[in-house]
């Protein structure tokens, strides 16, 4: 059954837990939704994992289009939601709409996420006005890492505690269907769970979150530049492809690929008849 942001409320509402996983392209998306996962987020953390830059700041409007329009394309149950990257909806209401848009007609998307609490609710509110579903992201919001000095928990103070949850009732009453919240306490995450009505995804933000989401290359082991307290490693999938890669180079080194079982035929008369 396709997901979609009703599903997701009605899973909050019957205490099931939702589960998202990130994409950046069509044969991963097609394997995550085989799997069953309930969303794909197109996430701008292609800029580390994909990439290759050292934060999520450089990835641009069309790297997200044309990542999300080919996860789009290998997901046919799951919700798929693509980030929103820097600077596409910071700048005005009006850039927020258009570039919502755009991520729906050209990426494909089913909803789009964005950065941010009190500070973009005005933009949150005119995507939603507008027929775009989305999904906000409070807490850690790795497009601040600058003005936070660098991936930090948030909300361990009060004052900060307090921010996190204002932020997150804001972005509920501004029209969001759902929240990421990343990088805070437990507790926090809890409190802030049951508080909202609608379902919050967790990612560093403890089990009590209605959902979870993950970095698939972290899930699999496959990312090494870093790994965040919060990654849970489901496989070792990085030293299988690394020894595959080394058999590989190793057999064409020695001739054993290609074997006869991997090659094509001709008649010999064929061959003879070209020289």
């Amino acid at each position: 059954m396709k997901n979609t942001v009703v599903t997701f409320q009605q899973a909050k509402e019957r205490g099931e837990k939702l589960t998202m996983l990130t994409a950046y392209d069509y044969s991963t998306a097609k394997l995550e939704d085989e799997a069953g996962v309930n969303s794909i987020l197109v996430g701008d953390s292609l800029g580390n994992v994909v990439l290759g830059y050292e934060d999520t700041i450089s990835v641009t409007m069309e790297d997200m289009i044309h990542h999300g329009a080919a996860v789009a394309r290998g997901a046919k149950n799951a919700l798929v939601i693509i980030d929103m990257p820097f600077m596409s909806y910071q700048t005005s209401v009006y850039d927020a709409v258009v570039n919502a848009g755009r991520l729906m007609k050209e990426g494909r998307a089913d909803a789009v996420k964005l950065e941010g609490g009190v500070e973009v609710c005005l933009q949150i509110r005119a995507i939603v006005d507008a027929g775009i579903p989305v999904c906000a992201h409070v807490g850690l919001t790795p497009q601040s890492i600058n003005a936070f000095g660098g991936f930090k928990v948030q909300g361990k103070s009060e004052a900060a505690a307090k921010k996190v949850l204002e932020d997150a009732r804001s972005v509920e009453e501004a029209g969001a269907f759902a929240v990421v919240l990343e990088g805070i306490p437990k507790k926090l995450g809890d409190l802030i769970s049951r508080e909202l009505r609608i379902p919050t995804i967790g990612i560093g933000a403890g089990n009590g979150c209605d959902g979870q989401v993950l970095v698939y290359q972290d899930l699999l082991g496959m990312f090494s530049d870093f790994t965040p307290k919060f990654v849970k490693r489901y496989a070792e999938l990085g030293e299988i492809m690394k020894d595959a890669f080394r058999s590989y180079i190793e057999e064409v080194g020695s001739g054993a690929f290609p074997s006869e079982e991997h090659e094509y035929k001709i008649d010999d008369d064929i061959i003879e008849k070209l020289y």
